[in-house]
C-alpha cells in the first residue's frame, strides 16, 4: 500500500488511550498504519477504520466484514482498488479494535449495526451517489435494513453468503443453535472455548484439501489479537447479534417491497454455513439473478480476491 495513495480522513476523533495505533500496529505493514485510524460514532462507540485513497477517485467502496473477521481482510483488495477508487472499511462493534459496549448500552443487533453504518457514512463524508457497498455474512442484513429506510444509501449494494430470512434449515447447525435458547448459551460458550480452532479453520470448512487456503499472516494475527477486548469476545458479539437476528430477519422480509436500492447477490457454491438455497430465495424475492461462484466457500473475498475486485469494478460501469 503506497503512501501516495493513503491518507487519513479529516473527520476523526482523538484516539482513545486503550486504542492507540502503537498498541495494535500491524506486523510488517508500516504503510497500512498510515491508513488506519479511529472515528467516533457517538458517546459509546469508536470504530477502527481503514481508508485507502485513490489519486483521482472514480467513486468510493465501503467493505463490511463478517464473523470472525476484522477490517484487515480487505487490505489487499483495498490496495488494488485504490488505483481508481477510495476504499473504506471498519471493524463492527465487537470486532477488531472497535468499541465493545456492554449490553445495557448496545445490543449488537443487526438494526443497531444499521444505525452504526449510517452514522459512519455520514461522519466520513462519503458521497452516496458514487458509493458501492460490499457486505458479507453479518454485514449484509444491516446494510439492507438501512436501505429500506434510505434507498439512496448507495448506487449499488453487493451482498452474499448471509441469512436474510428466518430459514434455519438453510443454516449450519451451530448457527441455528444461536438463534434462541436453550441452545444459544451453550453454543456461545463452546465458541469461546474453541476460539483457536475457529480462527484457524473457519475459512477452510466445506472446501476440499486442494481448494483450502491460508490467510495472510497479518490477517490471522489481527483476528487472534482482536478476539477479546474489554471483556467481550467476537463470539459474544456474534451471539448478541443472533439474539436479535430472527426479529430483524422478519422485518426485512416483511418490508422487501421498500427495497429500492440496486442490489447484487453473490454466493459461494460451497458455502456450508448458509446454503445457496437462501440466496436463491432472496434473489428471487427481490427480482435479481443470483451469481453462484464455482468452487468458492463462505469467504469469496478471501478465497478469490481478484474476483471480488472485478465485482466491484463492474458495479461502477
Amino acid at each position: 500500500m503506497s503512501k501516495d495513495k493513503t491518507v487519513n480522513a479529516a473527520s476523526v476523533v482523538a484516539t482513545p488511550p486503550s486504542h492507540t495505533p502503537e498498541a495494535f500496529a500491524f506486523a510488517s505493514a508500516e504503510s497500512a498504519k498510515d491508513a488506519v485510524d479511529f472515528i467516533g460514532i457517538d458517546e459509546i462507540l469508536t470504530l477502527r477504520r481503514m481508508i485507502v485513497r485513490a489519486p483521482a477517485p472514480k467513486g468510493t467502496v465501503l467493505f463490511l466484514h463478517g464473523f470472525p473477521e476484522t477490517l484487515m481482510v480487505w487490505k489487499g483488495i483495498a490496495t488494488t482498488l485504490a488505483r481508481d477508487y477510495d476504499v473504506h472499511a471498519f471493524d463492527w462493534p465487537g470486532y477488531g479494535q472497535s468499541s465493545r459496549p456492554d449490553l445495557k448500552r448496545f445490543s449488537y443487533a443487526p438494526k443497531e449495526y444499521a444505525r452504526v453504518l449510517k452514522a459512519y457514512i455520514e461522519r466520513a463524508g462519503i458521497d452516496r451517489s458514487k458509493l458501492v457497498i460490499y457486505a458479507t455474512d453479518i454485514g449484509a442484513l444491516p446494510v439492507l435494513l438501512l436501505a429500506l429506510d434510505e434507498p439512496p444509501i448507495a448506487r449499488q449494494i453487493i451482498v452474499g453468503d448471509f441469512a436474510p430470512f428466518d430459514r434455519p434449515q438453510y443454516m449450519w447447525e451451530n448457527l441455528q443453535n444461536l438463534k434462541a435458547e436453550p441452545t444459544a448459551s451453550p453454543t456461545r460458550a463452546y465458541m469461546n472455548k474453541t476460539n483457536d480452532e475457529i480462527l484457524q479453520n473457519v475459512h477452510r470448512r466445506g472446501l476440499s484439501p486442494a481448494e483450502q487456503f491460508d490467510l495472510p499472516i497479518e490477517v490471522q494475527q489481527d483476528m487472534v489479537r482482536s478476539w477479546s477486548v474489554d471483556g467481550i469476545t467476537s463470539a459474544d458479539a456474534f451471539a448478541h447479534y443472533y439474539a436479535n437476528f430472527t426479529r430483524d430477519q422478519h422485518h426485512l422480509e416483511a418490508n422487501l417491497d421498500r427495497l429500492m436500492t440496486p442490489v447484487k447477490v453473490i454466493w459461494g457454491e460451497k458455502d456450508i454455513y448458509i446454503a445457496r438455497e437462501m440466496g436463491i430465495e432472496f434473489a428471487g424475492k427481490i427480482g435479481v439473478k443470483l451469481d453462484v461462484l464455482p468452487g468458492i466457500g463462505h469467504f469469496p473475498h478471501l478465497q478469490n480476491s481478484k474476483q471480488t475486485v472485478e465485482e466491484i469494478i463492474t458495479s461502477f460501469r
